[in-house]
């Protein structure tokens, strides 16, 4: 089973790059975040002529996800247990069980910067997902989590971490609520780098950055030791990070064998 994880930043405008990339990698089940999309503006129609069934959750304006599967879409939950809004719930999280194999799709919310009441929402957000996983946790021992998290995990995961001082995405309270979801029961599958020697999955569009590297790892797959321990490849397909118009995240990919 082929599963992978995408923030397209807005599924309107990627949308000839996203179908060309889902008949290239033939995924079985797709995480999307960002999609900018309502249920009904999403692209039903071109990805369904793929093969694909779609949960969608979104309201049309800056966030959104969605689930894009050709092995079932069962037991579709959207948002969190007691999540948190700013001031109103927003679309961030939708989960299915695709092919027998629970998914979540995520997109944390960015925090701005510390002190900031977003900051304080997206600590809160986390841990409403914590709690909404570890209760999903009881029923399927085949999950993961996967999505834009916007949070390094480490110092690795960043290409400077002088850079980011004072900043969102690395301190150690976002850190802290990863171990706390981790510690739920689950497990960071890293995946393997296309080119240099971190697998970066976002970089921001100023010039440059994309071909120095200079990138973060914030797009991660969080699973259960089942199926972490089924992995037999993962890796950022920098590829789709390249040419004309493309989304400033690269896609994660994940082969399991369960």
């Amino acid at each position: 089973m082929r599963i992978a994880t995408w923030n397209v930043n807005s599924v309107g405008a990627r949308l000839p790059r996203l179908l060309d990339w889902l008949r290239d990698t033939a995924p079985d089940a797709v995480c999307l975040q960002e999609t900018k999309s309502t249920a009904e503006a999403f692209p039903h129609d071109e990805v369904g002529e793929l093969g694909y069934e779609v949960a969608v959750h979104g309201d049309g304006r800056w966030n959104g996800v969605a689930i894009v599967s050709k092995v079932g879409l069962d037991d579709v939950v959207r948002g969190l247990v007691g999540e948190p809004g700013y001031p109103d719930p927003e679309a961030r999280a939708v989960a299915a069980t695709c092919g027998g194999v629970r998914l979540w799709s995520v997109y944390v919310p960015n925090g701005r910067e510390p002190g900031h009441d977003h900051y304080a929402y997206k600590l809160a957000w986390l841990s409403s997902l914590r709690d909404t996983v570890a209760a999903d946790l009881a029923t399927h021992p085949h999950l993961a989590v996967l999505g834009d998290f916007n949070v390094a995990p480490t110092d690795d995961d960043v290409w400077d971490p002088g850079a980011f001082a004072a900043s969102t995405h690395v301190t150690p309270p976002e850190r802290a609520a990863l171990e706390a979801l981790r510690a739920s029961g689950l497990v960071d599958v890293v995946p393997r780098p296309l080119k240099y020697d971190k697998p970066f999955t976002y970089w921001d569009y100023r010039a440059g950055m994309f071909h120095k590297n200079f990138g973060m790892r914030i797009d991660l797959v969080y699973a259960t030791s089942a199926i972490a321990g089924a992995v037999r490849d993962a890796y950022v397909d920098r590829n789709a990070r390249k040419g004309t118009g493309p989304s400033d995240h690269a896609p994660v990919v994940v082969d399991i064998e369960l």
